[in-house]
C-alpha cells in the first residue's frame, strides 16, 4: 500500500481531473451497451465500478481504463435471451433468468482470465503485428464513431407480435438537431482550443462543464443523461451500494447442463475482453513511452470480472475510448483509474439528479474528439510505403472489426499476418552446388528451413544423377521444426536405397540429438567433430 501511495503523489492532480472526466464519458456509452445486452443500465454502471476498482489498483498497466465495455457487453445478448426461455422452460419457473446466466458467465470468464495471466499468456500479445494493431485502433475508432452517431436519435419501445420487446431508433430532425450538432461543436471547439491556451485545466471536463452550463442556464430542449437512459426503459442513475447477489446462488442450476450452455459465451468473452485489453495496453505503452505487465492485467481483469458476477455486475475489459480521454487528460497512474471508479460510485449514490442533466451532446463532443485522435491517420500515408501484404491485413482488420468485432478482427489479422511470414521466408531456401577435387558432390543450404520450405528443398537435389559421395552443408541454414527434421530423415533414406554415402554437417547440436532419437543409424551420416571456426561462432549465435 505505501508503495502504491507512493507512486500516485507526483501525478495526483492530473490523475483525479482525469479521473473525473473519464466517468463523465463512461456513463453514456456504458448505458449504451446495456441497451444492447438487454440488462438494467445500473448492473452496467456496477460493473464498470468493480471492474474499473480493482484494474485500476491490480493491474499491469497504471493508466489504462476499464469498464463495462461493448466488445464484451455484444456477445451476451444472443445468451441472455435464451436464458429466459430456459428459465421459463424449469419445473418452476424463473423470471429474468438470463440475468443469473448472465452472472455465472462473467464470473466463469474471470476464472478463465486469471487463468491466462497465471500461465501467462499475455506475452503473446508481443506476437500481434504492428499493421494488425493499426488496422485494431482505426477499425475500434469506427466504431466507437458510429456509436456517437446513434446518440443523435430517441428510443421507442416497440412490442412485437409475440410480445418481445424492441428498441428502435427514431432519428432527431429540425431544431433538436441543430441545436444537438451546434453543442458538440462547442465542446469539440473547447477541447481543440484550450491546450493552446492553457495545460493546467483538463480540456475534456472543462468542456462538459460548460455545455452542460450553458444547457440548464438557457433550457434548451435537449436530450440529457437522464432522458437517455429513461427512453431506454432505465429508471434513471440513482443506484444502491453493490453487494453480493444471493439470488445468483439460489435460483443458478449448478449443472453440467449450465456449464455447457454458459462456457462457450464465457470463453469468447474472456477471449474479447483480454485481446481489448492487451492492445489497449499496448496503445498506452506506445503513447506514455512505458511498458506495462500483460500478466499481471490478466489476473486483474479476471479477478476484477469475478467480482463483478458475484456482486450482480455484468462484465467487462480495458476500453480504448475512455483510456485514450484519460492519457489525454493528463491521467498517467493508478489514481485516475481508482478515481474513475470512485467518482463513478459517486454519481450513482449521491449526485444521479445533477449528472442526469448532462446533456448527451457534450459527452458526444468529446468521444468524438477522442475518435480523431485516437485514429491512426498517418496510416493513409503509408499504405503506399509498405508491403502491400501487411496494407492488406491493415485494411482487413479495421474492416473486420467494424463489421464483426475485435477478437475475430485480431485473430484474421494475425493469421494472414503469419501466412504471409511463412510464404516470404518460404521462398528464401536456397542450395549452392559444387563439386570437390575428390568428386564429393556438396549442397551448401542457405535460409530458413521450416514446414512452408521443405517442398523447395526437396527440388534442390538430385537423387538419381547424384555422385556416389553427397555432402550437405547446413553452415548458413537454421533447421526450425519437426517438418524440417523429417524432410532431412527422407533425404537421406532415399541417397541410402539409391546406394550412395551422404554427410550432414553444421547441424546444430538440438538437431542432431533429436535426428539420432528418432534413428540411431543416423550417427554414422551426421559429422559431429568439426574443426571450422565459423560453425562455433554460428552456434554460439544461434543459441
Amino acid at each position: 500500500m505505501t508503495e502504491f501511495v507512493r507512486k500516485i503523489i507526483p501525478n495526483a492532480k492530473d490523475d483525479v481531473l482525469a479521473g473525473i472526466t473519464v466517468s463523465l464519458a463512461m456513463i453514456p456509452e456504458v448505458v449504451a451497451f446495456a441497451f444492447v445486452a438487454q440488462i438494467d443500465p445500473l448492473v452496467a454502471l456496477s460493473g464498470a465500478f468493480i471492474i474499473g476498482l480493482i484494474t485500476a489498483i491490480f493491474g499491469g498497466r497504471p493508466g489504462l481504463i476499464s469498464g463495462a465495455a461493448g466488445a464484451v457487453a455484444v456477445i451476451f445478448v444472443h445468451m441472455i435471451s435464451e436464458g429466459h426461455a430456459k428459465g421459463m422452460a424449469f419445473d418452476v419457473p424463473v423470471e429474468n433468468m438470463g440475468y443469473y446466466y448472465l452472472l455465472g458467465t462473467v464470473i466463469l470468464m474471470g476464472i478463465i482470465q486469471v487463468g491466462a495471466g497465471v500461465l501467462k499468456l499475455g506475452r503473446f500479445v508481443r506476437l500481434i503485428p504492428h499493421s494488425v494493431m493499426m488496422g485494431f485502433v482505426n477499425g475500434l475508432a469506427i466504431v466507437i464513431f458510429i456509436a456517437q452517431v446513434k446518440m443523435f436519435s430517441h428510443k421507442k419501445l416497440e412490442i412485437g407480435i409475440d410480445g418481445v420487446k424492441k428498441y428502435i431508433n427514431i432519428p432527431m430532425e429540425g431544431t433538436e438537431l441543430y441545436t444537438t450538432v451546434g453543442f458538440v461543436l462547442l465542446t469539440m471547439g473547447i477541447v481543440w482550443l484550450l491546450p493552446k491556451i492553457t495545460t493546467k485545466i483538463p480540456a475534456a471536463l472543462t468542456a462538459i462543464l460548460v455545455t452542460s452550463t450553458v444547457v440548464i442556464l438557457g433550457k434548451f430542449k435537449v436530450s440529457t443523461v437522464g432522458s437517455y437512459i429513461r427512453e431506454g426503459g432505465g429508471a434513471g442513475l440513482s443506484g444502491e451500494f453493490p453487494t453480493p447477489n444471493m439470488e445468483f446462488w439460489q435460483y443458478m442450476p449448478f449443472t453440467v447442463d449450465t456449464l455447457t450452455f454458459i462456457l462457450p459465451y464465457a470463453f469468447l468473452a474472456a477471449s474479447v475482453g483480454l485481446i481489448e485489453s492487451l492492445m489497449t495496453m499496448n496503445l498506452v505503452d506506445e503513447l506514455t513511452e512505458t511498458r506495462g505487465n500483460g500478466n499481471r492485467e490478466c489476473v486483474a481483469q479476471g479477478a476484477g470480472n469475478i467480482l463483478s458476477g458475484l456482486f450482480g455486475g455484468t462484465g467487462g475489459c480495458g476500453m480504448i475510448g475512455q483510456t485514450v480521454i484519460n492519457i489525454n487528460a493528463g491521467g498517467r497512474g493508478r489514481l485516475s483509474g481508482v478515481m474513475m471508479a470512485l467518482t463513478l460510485l459517486t454519481f450513482l449514490l449521491f449526485a444521479d439528479q445533477y449528472i442526469e442533466q448532462v446533456p448527451i451532446a457534450a459527452l458526444v463532443g468529446v468521444m468524438v474528439m477522442m475518435v480523431i485522435e485516437t485514429f491512426a491517420w498517418s496510416s493513409f500515408r503509408i499504405l503506399r510505403k509498405i508491403p502491400k501484404a501487411d496494407a492488406a491485413v491493415l485494411i482487413i482488420v479495421s474492416a473486420v472489426t467494424v463489421i464483426y468485432d475485435l477478437a475475430i478482427a485480431v485473430f484474421v489479422g494475425v493469421i494472414i499476418s503469419a501466412l504471409v511470414f511463412a510464404w516470404e521466408n518460404a521462398k528464401r531456401i536456397r542450395a549452392r552446388k559444387h563439386i570437390k577435387e575428390d568428386g564429393t558432390k556438396v549442397y551448401e543450404i542457405w535460409g530458413p528451413l521450416f514446414f512452408g520450405s521443405i517442398q523447395d528443398f526437396n527440388n534442390k537435389f538430385d537423387v538419381k544423377n547424384d555422385p556416389e559421395f553427397v555432402e550437405i552443408d547446413f553452415m548458413e541454414s537454421r533447421v526450425s521444426d519437426h517438418s524440417a527434421l523429417e524432410a532431412i530423415f527422407a533425404l537421406v533414406g532415399k541417397y541410402q536405397d539409391a546406394g550412395k554415402k551422404i554427410k550432414i554437417k553444421h547441424l546444430s547440436d538440438e538437431c542432431q540429438a533429436l535426428m539420432i532419437k528418432a534413428s540411431p543409424k543416423l550417427a554414422s551420416v551426421i559429422e559431429h567433430d568439426i574443426d571450422d571456426p565459423r560453425y562455433h561462432v554460428m552456434a554460439k549465435a544461434l543459441k
